[in-house]
C-alpha cells in the first residue's frame, strides 16, 4: 500500500490506500465538524470565510482562518520533507515518520482536546492540530500515489469523476473505457468511504466525542503495519514453498 511507489504501483495499492485513509478523512472530518463547529480536513472553505471577515473587518478572525490554512499547508510541507529525507536511505520506509506523527497528532488531540481538564485546549488549537494531521494525509498520499488518490476532501474528486463518466459516451475503445471505468471504480471508493467515516464518526461521536479520534488513529496503525505484515507473510509463504 505504502511501500510501492511510481510505475511500480497497482490499481489494487491505490485501491487498499484510498479506502482506508478516506476513511480516516472522514472520521476526522465529523469530529471536528462536531467537536468544533469548523473544517478540519480541508481548506476551501476558511478562504470564504477569510474573506468574509475581513470584508466585515474582523480581523483577529481573519488571522484566525488564515492560520488554519497554513497549519494544513505546514503539515503538507513537513509530510513531503520527511519523506524526501527518509528516502534518501530507505526509501520504503519513508512513509513511517508521517504517518506515525499524524497518529500521535490525533490521539494527543483526542487525549487533551477536550472542553475541560488541566490541559484542556481551546478550539481553535485543537482544529490547528486537526488541520496539520490532514495536511500531512493528504500531502503522504499524494506522493505516494502520484496525485492518482486524495481522501482529505472530495471537491476535486467529484470534478473529476464527473469529467470521466462524460467521457464515457466517447471513449469506446476497450483499452481506453477500462482505464475509465477503473479510474470511476476508484473515485467512488473514495467518495464512499469518506461517506462511511462521517457516518460512523458521527454515532461513535455520540458515545466517544472527541475520543472518536482513536479510532481513526487505529486505522491508521492498521495501515502502517499492512504492508510490514503483508510482506513478512510472504517471505514465510516462500520459505514453507521451499
Amino acid at each position: 500500500m505504502f511501500r510501492h511507489k511510481g510505475k511500480n504501483r497497482t490499481f489494487a495499492h491505490n485501491l487498499r490506500l484510498a479506502t482506508l485513509l478516506s476513511f480516516v478523512a472522514g472520521l476526522v472530518n465529523i469530529t471536528g465538524l462536531l467537536a468544533l463547529k469548523t473544517l478540519t480536513t480541508n481548506v476551501t472553505g476558511h478562504f470564504a470565510f477569510f474573506a468574509e471577515e475581513m470584508m466585515k473587518h474582523d480581523y483577529a478572525a481573519a488571522i484566525t482562518f488564515l492560520v488554519f490554512t497554513l497549519f494544513f499547508l505546514l503539515g503538507s510541507f513537513l509530510s513531503s520533507f520527511l519523506e524526501e529525507l527518509i528516502s534518501i536511505r530507505n526509501p520504503q520506509l519513508s512513509h513511517i515518520f508521517p504517518i506515525t506523527l499524524e497518529m500521535f497528532i490525533l490521539i494527543f488531540v483526542g487525549v487533551f482536546g477536550t472542553s475541560s481538564g488541566l490541559f484542556a485546549f481551546e478550539g481553535k488549537l485543537t482544529a490547528f492540530f486537526l488541520l496539520f494531521a490532514m495536511g500531512i494525509q493528504n500531502s503522504l498520499v499524494t506522493n505516494i500515489s502520484r496525485s492518482t488518490v486524495r481522501t482529505t476532501h472530495l471537491t476535486g474528486l467529484f470534478t473529476d469523476l464527473g469529467i470521466e463518466l462524460s467521457q464515457l459516451f466517447f471513449y469506446k475503445k476497450p483499452e481506453e473505457t477500462k482505464k475509465l471505468k477503473t479510474s470511476i471504480y476508484l473515485r467512488l471508493s473514495i467518495i464512499t468511504f469518506f461517506f462511511i467515516g462521517c457516518f460512523s464518526g458521527g454515532i461513535i461521536y455520540q458515545v466517544l466525542e472527541i475520543k472518536t479520534l482513536f479510532i481513526a488513529a487505529f486505522f491508521l496503525l492498521i495501515a502502517q503495519w499492512y504492508d510490514f505484515f503483508r510482506l513478512k507473510f510472504h517471505l514465510i509463504k516462500r520459505k514453507m514453498g521451499n
